[in-house]
């Protein structure tokens, strides 16, 4: 399921994963893991040895969108096993909410430009009409990587 919230600056993408909240919150708070579920390719590695995040917890990424960069991001929004956000120094974030239901927990992943330092260029580049797609990628892969079927293409 794909919504766009144009007045709110933000897209969600949802899906039922069959597992539990814990394990699947165990990958997202950890950035070493981040490059196996990514669904738009730009995520390479964590920098450094990050430990596991919490509220406040700074952790860098090498990424790749053309060219090689890197990105600082800090954990904005944490509450163990329902939510974490984090945003880099554009301020925009990317955001994972996880809610048990039956059948496992669902897994709604947010891109939040609503906070961001320059949001008309974040429009002007089309990032809310692209980054769905993308998030329904790690959702697929972060399904396949808690159940134990294996990132798809890995």
């Amino acid at each position: 399921m794909t919504s766009t919230d144009a007045p709110a600056r933000k897209v969600s993408v949802s899906r039922v994963i069959a597992a539990d909240s814990a394990t699947i919150f165990d990958v997202l708070a950890d950035p070493a893991q981040h490059p196996i579920i990514d669904g738009s390719g730009t995520v390479k590695q964590a920098k450094g040895n990050p430990e596991r995040l919490h509220m406040g917890a700074r952790f860098g990424m090498a990424m790749k969108m053309g060219v090689p960069y890197s990105v600082k991001n800090t954990v904005v929004e944490f509450d163990e096993g329902r939510l974490i956000a984090w945003q880099h120094f554009g301020k925009h974030r990317w955001r994972y909410e996880l809610e048990p239901v039956e059948g496992g927990t669902r897994v709604t992943e947010t891109f939040d430009w609503s906070t961001a330092m320059s949001p008309w260029f974040i429009e002007k580049m089309g990032y809310p009409e692209k980054h769905p797609a993308n998030m329904e990628k790690t959702l697929e892969r972060l399904d396949a990587h808690v159940t134990g079927g294996g990132a798809p293409g890995s």
